[in-house]
């Protein structure tokens, strides 16, 4: 299959410089491995929702129920014609979806370590492999989770995975977190699942810390070294090109964490409007010179500031937010997502001039995340928890999977402890154990973290924030219930929002109407009566009135004062205009074109 730079972090650090196998259906086998030194992965279902693997499957209750049959994965059942629709808390507790798959491992993976990856399953997921449990059932729906099956496998001979996805979790805590929210609550697996095969002495994962003055280091997380070597990196443009000179550090048998550091000489930064992007190639290298492990990631040079009292600085710079919340939606496909669909969603957003998003309320597929690192979005990653919080025990390693997976992409400014009440404060310190960037943790609806992100403020109260001493943010406002809220209100707000000191911008509630298109009702589109149709977009992401308002206010060149020039000029006009750029002051521009070329209805001054 073709190896872009999406896949080389579909799976995380470790995947630069790995080489993909798939077992090309049910019951394939790859044909064959990679360099000693690289890892392999081999994918067991499609690697997204354009391009899916039949499994066996069998739903316990609800529509097509009770036999065995097949589903492309990765799917939601229900957007396949089995269980039952549920939004919000509606869930029925005993449905469960059983699934069966058959694969050939490569007899030449016997020296390797190999690992069951998942990247998303709803909810509770219990895992067998050839009769055998692979470890304790995952709980947790948006979350990568995976498992040592090394014991497991049959190298060179046919295997059987045995999965049990419960759409009710065991643990309330969970439940109460993602299965009771107000958004559609599916079942299945619904991300990619593959096996990862890493060299018996590996690199598991790297965490990179790349700031604007061009310094650079890299955390090395260690796996199986039973002797003495060097971790060596190398700083890449992305045509491969090197940038600088190779830099290392020395290790020791039976280390499992190494630091490396350099400096890049005026380093291209990363901002939304420059996504300049580059790649670390990490080595680990034996005591006897040769090549271990290989793995790599990209990464942009960016310095992330919030400064109490003043904004958010990116590169020095005070930016201000123009954003939306996003589900991961499709009428057709639920949660299920793919590249293609989530280009669109970017590209509409950068349409209307936004440049930001929320992950609402729960971390996004990878390659949404890739593509805003490419293109250029700022990004607020959120851990699920909608009102209600994950308890300790359950959100520890969620945590985890969350910041580890998604800790070098230059696009997130910030991480989300939950939503509206939902955030478990026991757990605000565990971001920063997998960050060396330390980015600013966020409880969104409250006044944390050196910004008050409060919801649904009226003009006056937004007014009164604006002049009080704290950085405004609201992570929710403008709610576009109908297309009634998210343009209509726009203009009045941003002319406080877009100007005030210590504003830093917001996120529009939602970018799109969450409709579901019902297998059960012909195909109808299902909103939940008021509950859903939330969006500035519809379910199939049409333009609404408010699409077209958004982008002419947050158009990023604006007539200083447009009612000035609304129904006539000045004597004596000489075609020079006032314009501002919004959030970074004014300047002047000659416009040489006739006036009506440049205004939607043509305007010639008045005659006496």
């Amino acid at each position: 299959m073709d190896i872009g730079r999406r896949n080389f972090l579909e799976l995380g650090a470790a995947s630069v410089g790995t080489t993909w196998l798939t077992t090309g259906g049910t019951g394939g086998a790859a044909s064959g491995a990679s360099a000693s030194w690289l890892t392999d992965t081999f994918l067991l279902t499609g690697e997204d929702a354009d391009h899916t693997v039949d499994w066996e499957f069998q739903c316990t209750s609800g529509r097509n129920s009770g036999v065995w049959s097949t589903i492309p994965t990765p799917s939601n059942w229900e957007c396949r014609g089995y269980g039952t629709y549920n939004y919000g808390g509606t869930l029925v507790p005993e449905e469960k979806g059983l699934y069966r798959h058959r694969f050939t491992p490569p007899a030449s993976w016997a020296p390797r370590r190999v690992f069951l990856v998942f990247e998303g399953s709803m909810t509770d997921t219990e895992v067998r492999v050839n009769g055998a449990s692979a470890g304790p059932v995952h709980r947790g729906g948006f979350y990568r989770f995976r498992y040592d099956v090394t014991t497991l496998l049959r190298l060179g001979q046919p295997n059987l995975l045995e999965v049990v996805v419960s759409k009710e979790s065991a643990d309330n805590s969970v439940n109460n977190d993602e299965r009771r929210a107000d958004y559609w609550n599916f079942g299945g697996i619904y991300r990619p699942v593959s096996l990862q095969a890493f060299p018996a002495a590996s690199v598991d994962r790297i965490a990179v810390d790349a700031r604007a003055d061009g310094t650079f280091a890299a955390e090395v997380h260690l796996d199986g070294l039973t002797s003495s070597g060097h971790v060596v990196g190398q700083v890449k443009r992305l045509d491969g090109t090197n940038v600088g000179s190779a830099f290392s550090v020395p290790i020791a048998a039976g280390e499992t964490k190494a630091r490396v550091t350099t400096a890049v000489a005026q380093p291209q930064l990363w901002t939304a409007e420059t996504p300049n992007l580059y790649r670390v190639e990490i080595s680990l290298i034996g005591g006897d010179g040769t090549v271990l492990h290989q793995v790599g990631e990209r990464f942009g040079f960016r310095t992330v500031e919030v400064r109490a009292g003043d904004g958010v600085y990116v590169n020095g710079k005070k930016i201000i937010l123009k954003g939306s919340n996003r589900h991961t939606i499709w009428p057709t496909l639920g949660r299920a997502s793919s590249p293609r669909l989530a280009r669109q969603d970017i590209l509409l957003m950068k349409e209307m001039n936004m440049n930001a998003v929320r992950m609402s309320h729960y971390p996004p597929d990878t390659f949404f995340l890739d593509l805003c690192d490419e293109l250029g979005l700022y990004v607020l990653d959120e851990l699920a928890g909608w009102s209600k919080r994950y308890d300790e025990r359950a959100g520890a390693p969620l945590v985890a999977s969350m910041v580890t997976r998604d800790v070098n992409h230059p696009s997130i400014l910030f991480w989300a402890n939950g939503n509206e009440g939902g955030w478990n404060t026991a757990l605000d310190d565990n971001f920063a154990q997998y960050d060396p960037q330390r980015r600013t943790v966020l409880h969104p609806w409250a006044n944390f973290g050196g910004i008050n992100t409060d919801h649904y403020e009226n003009y006056e109260s937004t007014r009164t924030i604006l002049g009080g001493p704290d950085v405004f943010m609201p992570t929710e406002f403008l709610h576009g219930l109908y297309d009634g809220g998210a343009g209509a209100g726009l203009n009045d707000c941003w002319k406080l929002m877009g100007t005030a000191p210590r504003s830093a911008g917001g996120f529009i509630w939602a970018f799109c109407d969450e409709g579901v298109a019902r297998g059960d009702r012909g195909g109808a589109i299902d909103v939940v009566g008021n509950a859903a149709p939330d969006g500035i977009v519809g379910p199939y992401r049409e333009k609404e009135g408010s699409f077209f308002t958004i982008k002419d206010i947050w158009s990023p060149v604006q007539l200083a004062n447009p009612d000035y020039y609304r129904t006539s000029f000045p004597a004596g006009f000489d075609r020079t205009v006032r314009k501002s750029t919004r959030g970074s002051g004014g300047s002047r521009r000659r416009l040489t074109s006739p006036v009506g070329w440049w205004c939607r209805t043509p305007v010639r001054p008045r005659s006496g």
